[in-house]
């Protein structure tokens, strides 16, 4: 054994010193690994905790918020809706397609461990340049293993965003977020309750993959690979489609009294959670767990990943009901344990017990720090930009087609087409448009999903972009004629031991914060990812936000297609001269630079309010975020996708290239019928958002004239072959 094991294992000298005081004795090693499992960042929280209490996280519609395997919010009918996002980062920069893939099987557990069934995952992208081999190898395996997992598992994937930046080079971003559909009778909850009750393992048996997992993830990489585990988990989306079913079918007869995937630290985690929450004990004994490897210790098993796996507890009366459901389903079921009265968590081999501490101590009682934050020395020379000292391009043409072929603005149908978007048989609109959108089985209501964050103006300024990151997602899900109601989010950043990495957590979470007070959309759960750097080098800061809405009439969705020749184009919000941070300024002027758009929360909260209001009213054709790309991107992708051009004259004393490529917030694009289009106009400047008519469609040409001067004329098949084309290109290059 190593002279410091626990330095080994990821803890700190003096949160040793905390232990054997908590404990009264030294440790043994096996006692060592549950601590340092539980301790670590990715399963304690012990830097972000501090943070996330500032979060919103009740509302009329919350039925669960943090703390439980995800969260639950009301959408009516006695429905409810639970969701969750969570990263897989760190395995899927080693191995994209098992990490992917495994990524998306653990966080659909948390979904049904509530007894919710599974009906859309999305997903949240981050990579480098893809004119590198290995970002394609990366982007390849980690859209091959979610695709694979999900279409195996039946679920559609409604829809997800991607990014590609230098600063993922090393460090790739994977985040799944699942979305499931439950009872308000039907929920379960991860509690180890009920002295001398049963506990069962379901699934496949034990190996040794995975080992240490949550302290991999708790730190950073090296770019070498040497720090995973010895054996990465693989998935096996056949046996957790069958998981599935025979989870549901125990909540639904009322079978279990508690139920938790092992996840991140395996049984570890999964068992002293379960008793704490309960405020009761758990005793396990590894003689009696199925196995892969006969010689596999203790030790191992505790801390092993292993995939789709279950821990259940269950009245003692019942555990042959429960093993007789689960053989219908092809699943094992074994008893490994049971629920006691002391409050420990005691695991048992051959007799002996071979580790013993108090359940709560693992969980309730890691370190919390309050960690230093400090605005970095850089941050005022990142922002400064002379917007007027930049040249205004002559052929704005040539920049638009630009930015359609940009990895970060072009189609990204390549990535979407892998996944099935037609599994059971709801889906209403696919991924490609502002939110996908779901019909809720048995009724006409619909459910709208969106995952949104645009790191560079996190990096520009971590409270605006936090802030905006909500905006955006928010907004996105009312162009689809959905009210946003929560949100969940996934907190990708650098070590938060650097103070300037800590500041910029700290003040996106704050923006996050704002906005969901702004915008009515409380936080209900998510994951923080930490360490996400490359030999001390940081990703940009990206706090990736999941949200879902609700379409009381599935009929009254919406999408960003162009709908008919002769519908009247029409701004709502204002365009400002606001270069920094935009996608032109980095693909055309090479400058990632200035501040990000403003956004004023009164104003979106407004414009979002009005527009819903008008969708439901029937007054809308077509509305589609302006974001990326600015208002050209935005008319160029709703040409294309409804496959109709458009004429549009615009008036203004802005610089050609700011009016049609600033990233200026609260905006949308819509289109209304021409006979509304008056009635429509007076009735935004009545409640406050400035509306402006554009142009008409029709045609099929992109026709953009500024103060009466031609600017843009480009054939629609010419936009649509750069936009739908860019990564394809790239992808077989």
């Amino acid at each position: 054994m190593a002279k410091y094991p626990w330095r080994e294992m990821g803890l700190k000298d003096h949160e040793y010193e905390q232990i054997k005081e908590l404990m009264g004795r030294e440790p043994n090693y096996v006692e060592l690994g549950l601590f340092s499992s539980m301790w670590s960042e990715h399963c304690s929280y012990k830097h972000s905790r501090p943070v996330l209490k500032t979060f919103p996280t009740t509302g009329p519609r919350v039925l669960v918020g943090p703390g439980e395997n995800a969260g639950v919010v009301d959408i009516g009918d006695g429905q409810a809706i639970v969701f969750k996002i969570e990263s897989h980062n760190h395995p899927s920069a080693i191995e994209p397609f098992p990490g992917a893939a495994t990524g998306v099987g653990g966080v659909v557990r948390d979904i049904f461990a509530m007894g919710a069934r599974p009906i859309a995952v999305l997903n949240s992208l981050r990579f480098g340049d893809l004119e590198e081999e290995h970002q394609r190898w990366l982007l390849r395996g980690a859209v091959a293993g979610m695709a694979d997992y999900g279409n195996t598992l039946e679920v559609p994937t409604a829809a997800g965003e991607v990014y590609f930046h230098d600063s993922y080079r090393g460090n790739c971003l994977v985040n799944a977020m699942c979305v499931g559909l439950v009872g308000h009778d039907e929920l379960a909850k991860g509690t180890a309750s009920g002295v001398g009750n049963t506990v069962l393992v379901l699934g496949a048996p034990t190996g040794r993959e995975g080992i240490h997992g949550a302290t991999f993830a708790s730190g950073e990489l090296s770019g070498t690979g040497e720090e995973a585990p010895e054996k990465t988990q693989e998935g096996n989306p056949e046996l957790e489609k069958r998981l599935v079913e025979a989870c549901l079918e125990l909540i639904a007869e009322h079978a279990i009294v508690g139920m938790q995937d092992l996840g991140a630290a395996g049984y570890t985690s999964s068992g002293c959670e379960m008793a704490s929450r309960a405020n009761t004990g758990l005793e396990l004994d590894v003689d009696l767990m199925p196995k892969r490897e006969p010689d596999i210790t203790a030790y191992e098993i505790m801390l092993s990943e292993t995939q789709e796996r279950m821990l259940v507890v269950v009245e003692p009366e019942r555990v042959a009901h429960v093993q007789e459901i689960c053989q219908k389903w092809d699943v094992d079921a074994v008893v490994v344990g049971k629920v006691t009265d002391d409050g420990m968590f005691r695991i048992k081999e051959k007799g002996q017990v071979v580790a013993e501490v108090v359940a709560k101590h693992l969980t309730d009682h890691a370190p919390v720090y309050h960690a230093a934050a400090e605005r970095p020395s850089w941050q005022d020379e990142v922002q400064v930009l002379d917007q007027d000292a930049l040249p205004c391009p002559d052929d704005l043409g040539a920049v638009l087609l630009k930015l359609l072929a940009s990895p970060n603005t072009a189609s990204k149908a390549w990535i979407y087409n892998q996944f099935d978007h037609t599994a059971q048989g709801t889906t209403v609109v696919p991924a490609g448009s502002d939110a996908g959108v779901l019909r809720v089985p048995g009724s006409n209501k619909g459910l709208a999903l969106t995952v949104d964050c645009n790191s560079r103006y996190v990096y520009l300024d971590p409270y605006v972009g936090g802030m905006i990151a909500v905006a955006e997602a928010a907004r996105n899900l009312v162009c689809g004629g959905a009210e946003p109601l929560a949100i969940t989010n996934c907190l990708n950043f650098g070590s938060p031991e650097k103070p300037e990495i800590f500041w910029q957590f700290k003040e996106a979470a704050r923006g996050i914060g704002d906005a969901c007070r702004a915008l009515g959309t409380p936080v209900t759960g998510g994951n923080v990812s930490f360490y996400n750097e490359t030999n001390g080098q940081a990703i940009y800061p990206t706090p990736a936000i999941g949200v879902v809405g609700l379409l009381e009439n599935i009929d009254q969705h919406v999408t960003q297609a162009f709908q008919a020749e002769g519908d009247v184009v029409i701004l709502l919000g204002e365009t400002k001269p606001e270069l920094g941070g935009s996608e032109y300024l980095s693909l055309v002027h090479k400058r990632e630079a200035g501040n990000p758009p403003s956004l004023d929360l009164t104003v979106e909260a407004k414009l979002q309010k009005f527009l819903l209001a008008e969708i439901k009213a029937g007054n809308v054709r077509s509305a589609h975020d302006c974001s990326e790309g600015g208002l050209a991107v935005a008319l160029a992708e709703s040409a294309i996708c409804g496959g109709l051009g458009c004429q549009v004259q615009l008036n203004s004393t802005l610089r050609n290239d700011m009016l049609l490529f600033a990233e200026s917030q609260s905006r949308v694009v819509v289109t209304v019928a021409a006979a509304a289009a008056e009635v429509f106009v007076a009735a935004a400047k009545k409640a406050g958002i400035p509306a402006q008519v554009l142009g008409k469609v029709g045609g099929q040409k992109l026709e953009l004239k500024i103060n009466e001067q031609p600017s843009i004329a480009i054939d629609l098949a010419v936009a649509e072959k750069a936009w739908r084309e860019a990564i394809p290109c790239l992808m077989e290059s």
